[in-house]
């Protein structure tokens, strides 16, 4: 561990609910991919509830309300500009996006100026209410997550993770070469 920390491992440990034998303080403090932990920790607490919630009151799964909540952040985007931003493969999003077609929850879609396959995508009036009606569950859910920081560290915080976000190109979809290292070495 280095640098200050905010809050020792012993006061982690005793929030929430009683857990397992030091687990959750394994993989905060001695794991070897600490940050990937911490990220992936959030979003499910942050993500399940939210999108089990999106299911049982509206119907919808989880890639059908990405496109829904991608397509009210960047009208007139893609499929592919959707996959690229959300994980999701384009088939998956394809499936979404024509159930949310049938529901009348985004418009029929038209060809992109300039021609080519990419047909651009935008909401209906439909899909904007239920964007207006959901959008603030999603953001008092944030608000919660982040209360314990400051305002000044909710700003550093979103700054270093935009900075990780946007040099994700240069890693994101290949494996490190210790991966192919790590097989080479295995026996057969």
């Amino acid at each position: 561990m280095s640098g200050p920390q905010t809050a020792t491992a012993q006061e982690f440990g005793k929030q929430g609910v009683e857990q397992g034998p030091g687990m959750l303080d394994a993989k905060l403090w001695g794991n070897p991919c600490p940050i990937t932990f911490r990220i992936n920790y959030l979003a499910l607490l942050y993500n399940t509830p939210l999108y089990s919630w999106i299911h049982d009151t509206y119907g919808l799964k989880r890639p059908e309300y990405v496109v829904i909540y991608s397509l009210a952040l960047a009208d007139g985007g893609s499929a592919r500009d959707i996959s690229h931003t959300s994980g999701f493969p384009k088939n998956t999003l394809s499936r979404a996006i024509n159930r949310l077609e049938l529901t009348g929850l985004i418009e029929a879609r038209s060809k992109a100026p300039g021609g080519g396959r990419k047909q651009t995508l935008h909401l209906s009036e439909k899909g904007w209410a239920l964007f207006h009606e959901t959008r603030p569950a999603f953001e008092a859910q944030e608000k919660r997550m982040l209360e314990v920081l400051s305002d000044g560290e909710r700003q550093m915080l979103s700054e270093l993770m935009s900075k990780v976000v946007l040099s994700a190109q240069d890693w994101a979809g290949e494996l490190p070469p210790e991966a192919m290292s790590a097989k080479e070495g295995k026996p057969q």
